[in-house]
Formats: structure tokens, sequence, C-alpha cells
């Protein structure tokens, strides 16, 4: 397992967030927490036609999101942030196998590119109040995220067993190594 501290941030653009999110700015501020403790940071842009074109201000990260000197982008087309993107060979190349996960949509996005990821052997720590996600018809924000939450801390993978933790925690994990 790599000891570099690795935050993968997924989707928190402009264009995404033109549909409302659940507690955006607590959401920016914990990632914003990470991303300035963090050794990488990798963030994962969603493009497709209808106002997420590459370059435009839809496509764009959230003005309020930090983005440390020598991040690293990576864009996708799919849920998944693994799905026929550049994502796997860069964590190859830089020997990332343990990074935490956090950003938008925590039942879409982020959920898709966990799965996968854990599937693929990565070791995953999910910053449980840091990512977010809009009321949907079948379920509203908070309960989705907390649905998210619990499969997540609750999926089976015996070698490489995903956790589930408050950036508090991983904050004092870090500092703690």
């Amino acid at each position: 397992m790599s000891e570099k501290r690795v935050v993968m941030v997924v989707d928190m653009q402009n264009g995404v967030f033109a549909t409302p999110r659940h507690q955006r700015e607590k959401c920016v501020a914990l990632i914003n927490q990470l991303t300035d403790a963090a050794d990488t940071v990798i963030f994962i842009q969603h493009t497709e036609a209808g106002g997420l074109e590459e370059g435009s201000d839809g496509f764009a990260l959230l003005p309020e999101l930090r983005q440390p000197k020598g991040a690293l982008y990576v864009t996708k087309t799919a849920c998944d942030a693994f799905y026929d993107t550049t994502l796997e060979a860069l964590l190859r190349e830089l020997g990332i196998r343990e990074f935490v996960i956090c950003g938008c949509a925590t039942d879409y996005c982020v959920d898709a590119t966990f799965k996968n990821g854990v599937s693929r052997g990565y070791h995953i720590t999910v910053a449980e109040d840091a990512h977010t996600t809009a009321h949907r018809q079948a379920a509203e924000a908070p309960v989705l995220i907390s649905h998210y939450n619990d499969v997540w801390r609750n999926f089976i993978a015996p070698v490489n067993p995903p956790a589930v933790k408050r950036v508090e925690t991983i904050l004092k994990n870090w500092k703690a190594n």
C-alpha cells in the first residue's frame, strides 16, 4: 500500500452543481481540508454535451474549491472515473494503491468509482461527510448519503476492505503517520 496521502475529488463542477446539492458549503469546506493536507490531489471532471464541455464554465471546478499546486486532473465521460480514462494509468505511474474519495454525486459517480476501484484492488476510504448528492424522486439527499455510507461501510472485499470515515478522523490518522 502507498504511504502517500491521496485524495480523489469527483465532479465538484459548476455544471454538476447547477442542480442544487445537499450541504454544498459544508462539503466543499471538508474537501478543502482534505486537499490542503494531502500529498496528492486528483480532480475527476465529467464532460458531456449540454453544459459540461471541456473548457466551458460548467466544466470548471467550483470556485470555492481549492486546487493545490501540482494537483492532477482526469476527465471522464461516464459515472465511473476508471471507465475509458487515464485514471488507472496515472495511479500506477504514481504508485498509488490507496486513496480517499469524496465529491459528487454520492449515488452515481462516487459510488461507481468506489465500486470499480475496490474491484481493481485499491484500498479506498470514503470521506463520509465530504460527498454530496441531490434530492431524488426515490429519496432525499440526506437519506441517500447515509444509505451509501452504510453500503460502503459494509462492502465485502476481503483483500482490500474499504473504510468509511469522517474527515476529522482521516486528518487525525494522517497526522499520526
